[in-house]
């Protein structure tokens, strides 16, 4: 796969772990649904706070991905979907633990809920 970061001095800083762009040449793109902090053995929401939910939607993010026959590395896009905007900086802190080389590029939202009453729900488009 050919995945270059782009970035421009003439648009701001990315300001955590994203790219302000990922440009893919070709390959097969696998788009993975939102994920919930669901334990997928119990299928019920993870005890704890903001950061308990973040990793273990990140574990279920990856599961999907090793699914697909990708890691985190294939990741181009991702959009992070916060019940409180206030929570950005553990979120933030548990997602970037999981891109180790050049992240994807991102948007974060806050939105009035999420199911199941999430804190915490992330998609993710990869490309391979």
């Amino acid at each position: 796969m050919a995945r270059k970061i782009v970035h421009s001095d003439d648009a701001p800083k990315a300001i955590g772990p994203y790219s302000q762009a990922v440009q893919v040449d070709s390959g097969k793109m696998t788009f993975l649904s939102g994920q919930i902090p669901l334990n997928p053995k119990t299928m019920q929401m993870v005890e704890g706070d903001v950061v308990d939910q973040s990793e273990q939607v990140m574990k279920n993010l990856e599961a999907v991905l090793k699914a697909a026959g990708l890691d985190f590395s294939h990741v181009v896009r991702c959009t992070i979907f916060l019940t409180d905007l206030g929570d950005f900086a553990k979120v933030n802190e548990v997602y970037g633990r999981y891109f180790t080389g050049a992240p994807p590029a991102r948007a974060t939202v806050q939105v009035a809920a999420l199911p199941r009453g999430s804190k915490v729900e992330i998609d993710a488009i990869a490309v391979s």
